[in-house]
């Protein structure tokens, strides 16, 4: 009876919390970026960089210049080698090996099992690669597709891409979550005859992994890495415009046209000058008295090359890669290091994100298809970016010689590798001659006799 009453009051004691008087279990507040625009940030001012226009601009920052295509790549070529794998992390070990067979992934601390097909399989290269676009356009969506295999357990065929350029709406709940995403048909594609017009298709969350950079609130379009550079981009592209329009204006000169003694139309000789041209089949037939000059500058040009360098510093410290401009003018190489900490911070901090959202989206949604959300899921996890040392001779030898590395096969067969030597074959060394009676080498035995002979003679002579 005791302890009926003590369930009944804890009974009445929750809902009397959950009816108002304690734990509060509905959201009050919103969670968009504002109270009136669920698909678009308002905060942007810019009607370039305003979705969906941003997709383009970024895109043609991206494909056009040079400072910015360096910049994207330094920051997503360390995450792309980082060394992925699955730990464990308690669950199964059924579980972790139908994860790891899924992902392609090694399973941490298990010996290496041979490489899987790849052909009409899930790509998990492909799928580093293009979640890193976040990073351009702010955001990057997948769907979701499986398959049942014939245990009747639920496989992961692949995380298809959808596109920024494609999404034309995002549907965004009051406290800021995702609702669904709403996609554009292709353009251009060719329908058989009498089919169905493709439709826009909606897509809900339930079926979306989403990779967002620096998401606030509700704001699912997310923060592009290139947004502070944008300005830079812009004043980088007009300048290069006016350097190359310097150049091919003042490089052999303004042609200056004089005409000759009573000749009163001159546009005969504007015609001659706009269309001197430089060459080598190039000239011009004056009349009598006329003359016909090219006039340098006069004063100092713009100095363009300047202002290109200083925007593309600009551009790169919008990603933490000051040590790109090292060498420019703008500090000693011996403050490299510095910079590439702090780099390498904010490279692991975009890897752990990564991280988080497919261990939430990716991973977990796979164990609770197949055992339930009760099951622990493994976790998706890597190698700390910079943290890997060269293999060099020298660090084996140390390594070795401290104990902390056994010598075997395995080790002397990368060494052979990484130095580029052949691999160990069936060679077995020539045995050594038997030593001479008395302990001694008959070979260096020879060599002291021939050297006391070579000295007779030279003593003699």
């Amino acid at each position: 009876m005791a302890r009926r009453a003590r369930a009944r009051r804890r009974q009445r004691d929750t809902a009397r919390a959950l009816s108002g008087g304690g734990a509060p279990t509905a959201e009050l507040g919103f969670g968009g970026p504002s109270a009136t625009s669920w698909w678009g940030s308002v905060e942007e001012s810019t009607p370039e960089l305003q979705w969906p226009s941003s997709v383009t601009t970024y895109a043609r920052m991206r494909r056009t210049d040079t400072q910015v295509s360096s910049v994207l790549r330094a920051v997503k070529m360390p995450i792309q080698r980082v060394n992925w794998r699955i730990a464990p992390n308690g669950a199964r070990p059924e579980v972790v090996q139908q994860i790891a067979e899924d992902l392609g992934l090694p399973i941490d601390g298990a010996e290496p099992a041979p490489a899987a097909r790849v052909r009409d399989r899930f790509s998990w290269a492909d799928y580093v690669r293009l979640s890193l676009l976040s990073l351009d356009f702010g955001h990057m969506a997948f769907e979701q597709v499986c398959r049942v295999d014939e245990r009747g357990r639920i496989r992961l065929r692949k995380l298809a891409p959808r596109m920024p350029g494609t999404i034309r709406e995002w549907d965004i709940a009051p406290d800021g979550g995702l609702r669904s995403i709403v996609q554009n048909p292709p353009v251009g594609l060719k329908m058989p005859a009498g089919a169905k017009p493709m439709e826009a298709a909606r897509i809900p969350v339930e079926r979306l992994v989403v990779h967002v950079n620096e998401r606030e609130g509700g704001d699912w379009l997310g923060n592009s890495l290139l947004r502070p550079a944008y300005k830079f981009w812009v004043l980088k592209d007009r300048m290069l415009r006016v350097g190359a329009q310097t150049v091919e204006r003042n490089g052999m000169g303004v042609p200056i046209y004089t005409g000759a003694p009573r000749e009163n139309d001159l546009s005969t000789g504007l015609a001659i000058a706009r269309s001197v041209r430089a060459g080598d089949s190039s000239g011009a037939a004056l009349r009598n008295g006329a003359d016909l000059k090219l006039k340098g500058v006069e004063g100092d040009l713009p100095d363009a090359e300047k202002w290109v360098r200083y925007y593309d510093e600009q551009m790169a410290r919008t990603a933490l890669l000051h040590f790109l401009n090292l060498g420019t003018q703008t500090g000693s190489w011996a403050l490299g290091s510095t910079f590439a900490e702090f780099f390498t911070m904010s490279l692991q901090a975009t890897a752990d994100a990564f991280q988080a959202v497919t261990n939430a989206h990716v991973i977990e949604d796979l164990v609770d298809w197949n055992w339930g959300s009760d099951e622990i899921a493994p976790l998706l996890v890597c190698d700390e970016i910079g943290a890997r040392h060269p293999a060099t001779a020298e660090a084996i030898k140390t390594l070795t010689d401290a104990g902390v590395v056994l010598p075997d096969r395995d080790l002397e067969e990368f060494a052979r590798q990484l130095h580029g030597l052949p691999p160990k074959g069936n060679y077995s060394a020539p045995a050594r001659p038997a030593p001479a009676p008395g302990g001694q080498n008959p070979t260096a035995a020879a060599l002291r006799a021939l050297a006391a002979q070579l000295e007779t003679e030279e003593t003699a002579s």
